[in-house]
């Protein structure tokens, strides 16, 4: 589960942890279309972390969170065959269905 808990509401029921090279490089790449899932990346150390969309055949949200699992910023409706490079740092990337990041803000705490 991924819950805001700056607002205290769930964000998403289910969650899959990337945690290997292999799996953050996968991704969603050939997924099917998400539903009440996201994906949550996992780096050692805060980084700018370009994301790619090829071979991801949806639209989705992403979180950039911080250490302590503080939005640093937000991407929305990031679609499919397009490429994305944050102005933030992050310790952690979540991957989230289009739309279910509406209710979130920067600052928002994120558990998980």
């Amino acid at each position: 589960m991924i819950k805001n808990e700056t607002t205290g509401k769930i964000i998403v029921r289910h969650s899959k942890h990337c945690r290997s090279i292999f799996s953050k490089a996968k991704g969603l790449m050939f997924s099917p279309k998400m539903k009440d899932e996201g994906l949550i990346f996992y780096f050692g150390k805060e980084q700018l972390t370009s994301l790619h969309m090829f071979f991801v055949f949806q639209t989705i949200d992403v979180l950039f969170l911080d250490k302590v699992k503080r939005v640093v910023e937000i991407k929305r409706n990031f679609r499919p065959f397009t490429v994305y490079a944050p102005k933030n740092r992050s310790n952690y990337v979540i991957e989230l269905p289009e739309n279910f990041s509406a209710e979130t803000k920067k600052g928002d705490k994120i558990e998980f």
